[in-house]
């Protein structure tokens, strides 16, 4: 006569947690294989055939039974230390982890091939010890701290126009993007398409230069501008004129404008006075980045500039400028959104490491 089957009862909350666990794709294998038998049980198969079905013995079918009724889904996980044990020797990876920070001598890094042959073991080897570690010789950062002695209080006199702009005002962020190049690429690339990127040469015919003098209001988003071939106090002033031209006269006008000689040019600060609505307020040294006009610029590049093939100045030029119009048709200002305190911390702690590492005051 044939041994009953031993009942394996769950709950209807238990089969949903099985079923949900057994589909889901970040459920591991051997996991979802264990999920899937208790399954098979719940709806009265034997231990033996739920086995046979996942290709499992009847003892591990039991097993499963056992450790779910008493953790639940937790208990068809694996337990730590299963698995393949690491062969690697200590001393081996300890050199691997360590002289990654001290490059070998007339080399500026590690590469993941050099330090397997010093250590003397694999590149794959090397390669997740320093994944393994979020170590990543290959990449840089770049930084500038800025020395300014005036630092904090230039920082608040900007940040305050972003987060408080002042009434009957316009808030305009002011900068030259000098040296913009008209490259002509030397033969015609492929445009994208199915299965293949866009081609270009990488050698090209330099057709000149043009400076371009942008002012983009914070509040609205337009730009204003002015293309010139140099970028003197002469231009700067040329510019200074268009903005008091086109810009309301019953209003205000706050420029964000770095530290550059043409912006305190005797001849510039003789006009401004004669002007007392122009209101200047001077980005710290090195702090390019308080100014949002820089944001423009990089969507300018990106989309025109660095992509584009000129065949003369003028032709970069008309480029610049149909991308400018058709922009301020559906101007989309950038909003300051980083806290004041939070980024002073942040140069804080860098300049704390900087003067640990490197004795830098």
């Amino acid at each position: 006569m044939a041994r009953p089957i031993a009942p394996f009862i769950i709950t209807a909350e238990q089969e949903h947690a099985l079923r949900s666990a057994a589909k889901a794709p970040s459920t591991p294998q051997r996991v979802a294989q264990r999920c899937r038998i208790l399954l098979h049980r719940s709806t009265g198969c034997s231990q033996t055939q739920a086995g046979q079905r996942e290709g499992l013995a009847r003892n591990k079918v039991g097993q499963w039974e056992r450790r779910f009724a008493a953790q639940g889904l937790a208990g068809l996980a694996d337990k730590k230390g299963r698995g393949r044990k690491s062969w690697l020797d200590q001393e081996k990876k300890a050199r691997v982890l360590t002289e990654v920070t001290r490059p070998p001598k007339g080399l500026t890094r590690w590469t993941v091939r050099g330090m397997a042959r010093h250590a003397g073991i694999s590149v794959g080897a090397v390669h997740g010890l320093w994944r393994a570690n979020d170590l990543k010789p290959h990449r840089t950062r770049t930084f500038k701290l800025s020395r300014d002695p005036q630092f904090e209080p230039k920082f608040w006199d900007v940040i305050g126009l972003y987060l408080d702009p002042p009434q009957k005002a316009l808030v305009l962020c002011c900068d030259e993007k000098s040296q913009c190049q008209a490259l002509e690429r030397t033969q015609p690339g492929l445009p994208l398409g199915l299965g293949h990127i866009r081609t270009r040469t990488h050698d090209y015919i330099r057709h000149g230069t043009v400076t371009l003098f942008a002012a983009l209001s914070y509040l609205s988003g337009k730009v204003f501008s002015l293309t010139a071939a140099r970028h003197t106090h002469k231009e700067w002033l040329c510019f200074l004129k268009l903005l008091d031209r086109e810009t309301p006269p019953e209003l205000d006008l706050h420029l964000i404008i770095d530290n550059y000689a043409t912006h305190k040019h005797p001849k510039v600060k003789a006009w401004l006075e004669k002007h007392p609505r122009f209101h200047l307020h001077f980005t710290p040294t090195s702090s390019s980045w308080l100014n949002l006009v820089e944001r423009f610029f990089a969507d300018l590049t990106a989309s025109v500039v660095r992509e584009g093939s000129f065949t003369s100045v003028r032709d970069l030029v008309a480029a610049i400028e149909t991308y400018l119009a058709e922009r301020n048709l559906t101007p989309k200002p950038y909003r300051w959104r980083a806290k004041g305190a939070d980024i002073l911390e942040k140069i804080r702690r860098a300049k704390a490491a900087q003067t640990l590492h490197h004795g830098i005051s």
